[in-house]
């Protein structure tokens, strides 16, 4: 005989005695709850004539599957637990009167919509921790960039700058992923260094406007990260770009901006020799060029820097003889012969056992132009030292050897029926005359 449930009570009371008439309430209800609760798995559900035969009866052992009781008790608004629990009917048909048997124990609630599941909270918090980018990557990453650095002076760019752009490309690819915070920030720093290196390639190249756009991504990347080294050597090759672009007042605000930043920073050796002493002397304040030189010397001092030639493009600090080589420039603009001779012959040995041939080429035109603006010029010489220039460069011209090489041509035309000067004028357009060095002409003009 069937049992009396309060559930068979409520379908007698609705007129949903037959499986097809409670099947189809069934699933309209389903599909309103799977739409209040977001939950797209409760509009598949349906009752099989046997399933509604055994909860019609009473004939349960057990209560019907979690996702059937939260659609019941949302279509007959009463707890399962009672639903399925035994009462006796009052003859009225509009009361229902409280069960007088034992109850079922009461199945667990179904969790409220703003709960959350635990196993979902600890899926998230992986999810958070994931990264796209493992130490090794990293580790990769610095190696290469380290590489490009070391091997700079003797490659050049035009060998090392498609290296040096699958390693931005690489950080900035990984940088559209997920990584923790920690992963994230040592990727920020080595896209902004892989940028600086670009940039520090594109001024080499003669590309200023490149130039310009690598220092600034390198810039801002560094900043959002609090990587202030990385930041003011970006600083730094900025206004070694604008010094050769021949913007030589936005060179020295470049640099003096940077300075007044970090005035005691090892960084500001760099920004005050090759950013501020170069451009002050294309400017012909001789005053400040004195200056920021010795600042930068005393900066020297205090941390310690290397005695020796430190490489062009390194994020190190500069060593003193680099620091001396540029004020070396700053005083050949200011046509101070003297401290150019001096200064020269003080780094001369550290020059001459340097790896770096852009370095002694540099250093050889600056002295051959400071022997052109003696009161007694030694034109000889002079052009002795600027044939040796250009060969030391060879197939490897950077923008900076070729402006000077072609300064140092200019400035000897008063004596251009010289022999030593037409042999000096014929190798340099020899020189010149290569690919990249046209290149170089094109964007000086």
């Amino acid at each position: 005989m069937p049992r009396t449930t309060l559930l068979r009570q409520l379908l007698q009371q609705r007129h949903l005695t037959t499986h097809e008439a409670f099947a189809a309430q069934y699933e309209r209800a389903a599909a309103r709850l799977a739409e209040l609760d977001r939950d797209p798995r409760l509009e598949s559900l349906q009752v099989s004539p046997r399933q509604f035969d055994r909860w019609y009866g009473g004939e349960l052992l057990t209560l019907p599957r979690p996702d059937a009781c939260r659609v019941l008790e949302h279509m007959l608004g009463s707890a399962v637990s009672e639903l399925f629990s035994t009462a006796y009917a009052d003859c009225a048909r509009d009361r229902v009167e409280e069960p007088l048997t034992r109850r079922q124990p009461p199945s667990p609630s179904p969790p409220r919509q703003d709960d959350e599941n635990p196993l979902d909270i600890v899926t998230r918090t992986r999810q958070l921790m994931a990264s796209n980018a493992d130490d090794a990557t990293l580790a990769f990453l610095d190696a290469s960039l380290e590489g490009i650095t070391s091997r700079y002076e003797q490659d050049g760019p035009y060998v090392l700058r498609p290296q040096a752009r699958q390693a931005r490309q690489l950080t900035h690819t990984l940088l559209d992923g997920c990584q923790p915070p920690r992963v994230r920030k040592e990727l920020f720093r080595l896209a902004a260094r892989a940028s600086g290196l670009l940039g520090y390639m594109a001024v080499n190249m003669g590309d200023f406007a490149l130039a310009e756009a690598y220092c600034a991504e390198a810039r801002e990347l560094g900043h959002e990260i609090g990587d202030l080294d990385t930041e003011l050597w970006a600083c730094g090759t900025l206004s070694f770009s604008l010094y050769y672009a021949g913007r030589y007042g936005a060179a020295d605000a470049c640099a003096a901006a940077a300075v007044e930043r970090a005035p005691r920073h090892a960084q500001s050796i760099r920004l005050l020799a090759n950013g501020r002493a170069r451009a002050l002397g294309k400017t012909g304040d001789r005053r400040a060029v004195e200056r920021v030189v010795g600042q930068a010397l005393h900066l020297s001092d205090l941390h310690e820097v290397p005695v020796g030639l430190t490489s062009c493009i390194s994020f190190e600090p500069y060593g003193r003889a680099r620091t001396l080589a540029n004020a070396v420039t700053s005083h050949v603009a200011l046509s101070n012969t003297v401290l150019v001779l001096r200064d020269a012959e003080h780094i001369d040995d550290l020059v001459e056992h340097s790896s770096s041939s852009w370095s002694r080429s540099l250093v050889r035109l600056d002295v051959a132009t400071a022997l052109l603006q003696q009161r007694l010029p030694d034109i000889a010489q002079a052009m002795a030292l600027g044939r040796e220039a250009l060969r030391l460069c060879g197939d490897t011209p950077i923008s900076s050897v070729y402006q000077r090489s072609r300064d140092l041509h200019e400035q000897a035309g008063p004596w251009r029926d010289h022999p030593a000067v037409r042999d000096y004028g014929d190798e340099f357009r020899t020189w010149s005359s290569q690919p990249a060095a046209l290149a170089m002409a094109s964007s000086a003009s």
